[in-house]
């Protein structure tokens, strides 16, 4: 049955009973368009809006200005497949079965296009995909945008296939997802000579180099490139005449692939941009304090669609109330996962935030930390970050550049810092006895989490389980 002919029925209805329409379900004609984009390994704090210091990014700057400003959304694993995966599905790592990088989710799972095709939506995704199997996420395949994100240079876009699929004459609303693959490494694309290395004002996670200053300059030129296809998106759904029908959410993925980001559970890891923009109904120019996750997208959408996410085996609850008043809250908590194979040896790592605080547990503290894209070759003369040995010379030269080498490799069982104030998370206080209460209620609320997502902490960062799941045999 026409879904438009259901909600005049229903209108009726309501007016018989004296209800709003708005109470009983969302007009069908008001069903939201959904435009998705998606950075790829973009440090949320690298972006001005978030206190960035390097990069230009006007067009992110003005989507922002136009709509909502999340200061705290997170996602749940740094590393592309689980947190595509938890966005997607709407569970956590564990629950749908990705917890691994390069593994696959439950083949029983439900995602975006099962949740809002059965709303009447047609569900397409343009770019990168990175998630498995299939028939977990049964996604429309849109031309136009590379889906290497290793590919140097990036295939040039086509706006043409997704101005098509957007544009579609129909009753069905459309959700589609863009997901580009920069500034994912290897950093070619831009302009690089917008960043004169002597300009740079690197973070104080980076060990000042030449050859760091190099890489960080490529990688901010491709911040600068994805941010152009931002606008160049934007400008193609307004051509649609279906801008202000469509709810626009941009994030930008995990962190970057430099030591302290990508891979990690501190907040550069998995800390994300989030911006909603809907016309007349996303608050404009505004920021939220809200909590958000990954795993909240999914229940949001279905919620505004219509739908009960109820229905659903969802481990994320809407935001719509947050997404509609910016003085809303949401979540009290949002929670991280590291599992390390396949990225190299075994380091299992957990963490909590509640916005002011993060508590950090990392399960093997006696074991040092090893990631092979960030610290190694492949041995072919291919070096994935050259600057990782420039650290390694310099921590022999100056207590700063040792600091940061120590920081990264040698961790201690629990780190707490107040990432309100110390927004980079260099000062621990996890043995400072002033913040001994808050640490207790964050440790006993990732207890809580682990035991609630039957997560057994240390045996699940193994090749055995992470070759399980990736031949879709999970044994956790």
């Amino acid at each position: 049955m026409n879904t438009r002919l259901v909600f005049r029925a229903t209108r009726v209805l309501c007016s018989i009973l004296t209800l709003s329409v708005t109470d009983v379900l969302l007009n069908a004609a008001e069903q939201p368009n959904v435009l998705i984009v998606i950075a790829d390994d973009c440090t949320h704090n690298d972006l001005p809006l978030y206190g960035g210091r390097n990069a230009k990014t006007p067009h992110i700057d003005q989507l922002a200005g136009e709509g909502l400003l999340f200061n705290h959304a997170y996602l749940s694993e740094a590393m592309c497949q689980p947190c595509r995966s938890e966005m997607y599905s709407g569970q956590h790592p564990m629950r749908n079965g990705a917890a691994w990088n390069h593994s696959g989710s439950r083949p029983d799972t439900k995602s975006l296009p099962h949740y809002l095709g059965s709303l009447g939506y047609r569900v397409g995704l343009s770019g990168k995909v990175h998630v498995t199997p299939k028939s977990a996420f049964p996604f429309e395949k849109v031309e136009g945008f590379d889906p290497s994100c290793v590919r140097a240079p990036t295939q040039a876009h086509d706006l043409g296939a997704i101005k098509r699929f957007m544009a579609k004459e129909g009753d069905e609303p459309f959700c589609l997802v863009v997901a580009l693959v920069e500034p994912h490494v290897p950093w070619v694309m831009g302009d690089r000579s917008q960043y004169p290395d002597d300009q740079i004002d690197l973070p104080p996670y980076l060990v000042d180099t030449e050859v760091t200053r190099d890489a960080f300059a490529r990688y901010l030129a491709e911040i600068t490139y994805m941010d152009q296809q931002v606008g160049e998106i934007m400008d193609t759904l307004k051509a649609t005449g279906k801008a202000k029908d469509t709810l626009v959410l941009f994030t930008s993925e995990q962190g970057s692939q430099f030591p302290g980001c990508k891979w990690t559970n501190w907040d550069n890891g998995v800390h994300t941009a989030l911006i909603a923009r809907w016309p007349g109904r996303v608050p404009s120019g505004k920021r939220t304090d809200a909590i958000v996750q990954y795993a909240d997208f999914a229940p949001t959408l279905v919620d505004l669609a219509g739908g009960d996410p109820a229905d659903f085996e969802f481990d994320g609850t809407s935001f719509r109330e947050a997404l509609m008043d910016e003085t809303k809250p949401h979540r009290d908590f949002a929670y991280g996962i590291h599992n390390n194979i396949p990225e190299g040896p075994a380091y299992p790592i957990r963490t909590v935030t509640n916005g002011e605080f993060r508590f950090i547990r990392n399960l093997s503290p006696d074991e040092i930390y090893i990631e092979k894209h960030l610290m190694g070759t492949r041995g072919d003369g291919a070096l994935n970050n050259p600057y990782w040995s420039t650290w390694v010379f310099e921590s022999g030269q100056t207590e700063e550049a040792e600091r940061i080498v120590k920081r990264y490799m040698k961790r201690p069982a629990e780190q707490l810092y107040r990432t309100s104030e110390d927004p980079y998370e260099m000062v621990d206080l996890a043995g400072d006895p002033r913040y001994a209460k808050i640490k207790a209620t964050l440790s006993r609320e990732l207890d809580h989490w682990m035991h609630e997502q039957n997560d057994p902490g240390i045996p699940l960062d193994t090749r055995e389980a992470h070759a399980a799941a990736k031949k879709g045999e999970h044994i956790y």
